[in-house]
């Protein structure tokens, strides 16, 4: 998993990264946290995880935060990026993220672990 090797294999989630096949992991050491990736219909969406610890974190963001984004590559080779992508979910709590991603990608009857 890039993200454990780019931010430490301690790098806690909050959530099973397994459970969520559908996100793709995008992180990069020149970030603040870890980023995933994901997409509903022709939409592209950027999930950042930062650290549980509001101590660690860089910002003042949330620890979780969805941001739409734009794919400047193909489907076969996405190039995602999300610089200037509105905020669509910003939060605390993995249940109040489970809640959003299963609304927005119409993946229901998810059990969260």
């Amino acid at each position: 998993m890039l993200y454990k090797n780019e931010f430490g294999s301690d790098f806690d989630l909050g959530f099973n990264l397994n459970d969520y096949p559908y996100l793709q992991d995008k992180s990069w050491h020149n970030d603040v946290s870890p980023s995933f990736y994901f997409n509903v219909e022709t939409r592209y969406y950027v999930l950042w995880v930062d650290y549980a610890d509001q101590a660690k974190r860089e910002g003042s963001n949330s620890r979780y935060l969805v941001q739409e984004a734009l794919n400047e590559g193909s489907e076969e080779y996405p190039e995602i990026y999300c610089s200037s992508g509105n905020i669509t979910f910003e939060g605390e709590l993995f249940t109040d993220l489970n809640r959003f991603l299963n609304n927005i990608t119409g993946w229901q009857n998810h059990i969260v672990s």
